[in-house]
């Protein structure tokens, strides 16, 4: 990997993202000597760093710590309450425990189908019909992190595997943000996310193929960094790999989990598997495919490297052509638990219709948090004054 790596990342003491970075000069601190026969002497004590500050590159899942509210603080509105701000707008607070799916629509011959309407997508929450409250179809901005496998195995297939993500990147919408994670036995932040191709492209060229592959690992640590930094709603992990995961912590169903946990991303994969045995091929293929299936996403399997860019196209347009369909559970979010999807749309011009989505989610009994409606105009009159 690369000489200078700040350090490990998160996943709760199994897998880490190192974040790759030149070492920058500190000034000293207070009471603290700057000359290196002061920083050198073996007489003076040891300086400890601050245990109470989260030093990882990344930072990791803790627990987050809420600050006090000042004293003078507005008291918070309760659900269905209409509340002044300090900035004169009122603002209704609502819970909202809305699940969102990214639905991709095909016909039979695997053409994208356009043009469908709210009113065309069926949704059903362990098998209990949920009404579809919200539906957009729309080129959205997404988040996406591009996880390259590095391993030794990988060392020749880099130069067309870079060119095949920098041509999917190209044609992304151009408010797409991305990072780079190259990963074998660990797995590096070798940029963070970004919309500036120049610096995806120096992230995606930081490999030194070798060591193993711990895919999962890898999965598990990007999914978490995409529900903590990621700047949009909408969200993709791009897998590119060659070989099946013999290095992780986690196995294939607690990354899995992890994911649908997180809310997660869609997942994409390209196994370039073509070079494998059969016992390689099949258990990672399984994996990959799994790994996409239960997401939403596709996983591809090309025959050689030429037909890599074809694909990275391919990933490009099914992500910018894609629906988002809502519903509020009709089962309460405080009861937890697994929750299993399936989404079927209707058009009777268009004949059977296919929909790849989300597999289910766990509900969390905490998701529900107050959100924000602007309802009125800046200094707009409490509802009583209204006419």
């Amino acid at each position: 990997m690369l000489a200078c790596i700040i350090g490990a990342l998160f996943l709760t003491g199994t897998s880490a993202i190192a974040q790759s970075a030149p070492q920058v000069a500190r000034p000293a601190g207070p009471g603290q000597s700057s000359s290196p026969a002061a920083q050198s002497d073996p007489r003076r004590p040891e300086i400890q760093p601050d245990l109470t500050q989260d030093r990882d590159p990344v930072p990791s899942p803790d627990a987050e710590v809420v600050a006090a509210a000042p004293a003078n603080a507005n008291t918070p509105a309760r659900a269905g309450e209409l509340q002044k701000g300090q900035n004169g707008i009122y603002t209704l607070h609502e819970n909202v425990d809305e699940v969102l799916l990214n639905c991709t629509v095909i016909d039979e011959k695997g053409r994208p189908v356009e043009g469908l309407t709210q009113s065309d997508f069926r949704v059903w929450e362990d098998n209990v019909p949920q009404r579809v409250s919200s539906f957009r179809f729309q080129d959205s901005p997404v988040s996406i992190g591009l996880l390259i496998d590095n391993s030794g195995s990988m060392l020749d297939k880099r130069t067309a595997v870079n060119s095949a993500t920098m041509n999917l990147l190209r044609q992304s919408n151009r408010q797409d943000t991305a990072f780079v994670v190259n990963f074998n036995d660990r797995a590096f932040l070798d940029q963070g996310p970004t919309t500036d191709l120049v610096a995806l492209n120096r992230g995606l060229s930081h490999f030194d193929s070798r060591g193993t592959t711990a895919l999962y690992d890898a999965v598990a640590a990007s999914a978490d960094e995409l529900s903590k930094h990621a700047k949009f709603t909408k969200q993709v992990l791009l897998i590119v790999s060659d070989g099946a995961d013999n290095a992780s912590h986690l196995s294939e169903q607690e990354a899995i989990r992890r994911v649908q946990n997180l809310a997660g991303p869609v997942v994409y994969s390209i196994g370039l598997l073509y070079d494998s045995d059969q016992r390689e091929y099949q258990r990672a293929h399984e994996a990959l495919q799994t790994l996409s299936d239960d997401t939403g996403g596709i996983a591809y399997f090309p025959r050689s490297l030429d037909e890599v860019n074809t694909i990275a196209s391919e990933v490009a347009q099914d992500i910018r052509n894609q629906y988002t369909v809502g519903y509020h559970s009709t089962r309460a979010a405080s009861l937890g638990g697994y929750r299993v999807i399936h989404v079927e749309a209707y058009s009777p011009k268009r004949g059977k219709l296919i929909v790849r989505t989300r597999h289910g989610y766990y509900a969390k009994p905490s998701s529900s948090k107050s959100g924000k409606i602007d309802q009125t105009a800046q200094s707009a009159p409490p509802p009583d004054q209204q006419p």
